[in-house]
């Protein structure tokens, strides 16, 4: 079993609760009550809607700096005070693929401040980055990006999303889904 592969299984069980899905553009996700995170691939199919899978990788657009910073300041996964959650899904488009990895650097920090971004809501919000283009591009997804943030924290993760989608980079985005959870 690949240690770094994760699913995504939406269906009728899982840790937490879908409280919305909401596609802000492409093709939708089916509908599903539940989501579980799994390692390695589900062993059980049975009333699963979709199941989005990722590895997670090196961190590619980053800085020794930056990472560093994120480092010191990225929270762990699991927190028992972080009991809302969302998976973001992103697909991006031929356009941004056929750039080299510098010109992608360039439109995600020098244009768009990711990283700049995602620092100033740290530890509010811990995130993990799934790569899907690294299994296959086929898969339906190029990314997924799962989050976990206190009830508290909602709004500051709302505002993070917003300034992020509101970036050059997102011009990139041919699919993205929003998927709210919540741990009973």
């Amino acid at each position: 079993m690949n240690p770094r592969l994760f699913s995504f299984v939406g269906g009728t069980t899982g840790a937490w609760r879908v409280v919305r899905i909401d596609t802000r553009c492409g093709e939708p996700l089916s509908s599903a009550e539940r989501l579980d995170m799994v390692a390695g691939t589900p062993a059980d199919a049975r009333d699963t809607r979709w199941v989005l899978r990722g590895v997670t990788s090196n961190e590619r657009y980053v800085t020794r700096a930056e990472k560093d910073r994120l480092l010191a300041g990225q929270p762990s996964l699991g927190r028992p005070e972080a009991t809302c959650a969302a998976l973001i899904p992103l697909r991006k488009n031929a356009d941004w693929w056929a750039l080299t990895q510098d010109e992608r650097r360039r439109i995600m920090e020098d244009r768009s401040r990711h990283i700049a971004i995602g620092l100033q809501y740290l530890p509010a919000v811990a995130r993990r980055l799934h790569h899907c283009r690294d299994l296959s591009e086929r898969e339906p997804f190029d990314f997924l990006t799962w989050f976990e943030f206190s009830p508290a924290d909602a709004a500051a993760f709302d505002a993070l999303v917003a300034e992020l989608r509101a970036s050059d980079e997102w011009q990139f985005i041919d699919r993205e889904i929003d998927i709210r959870l919540v741990r009973d």
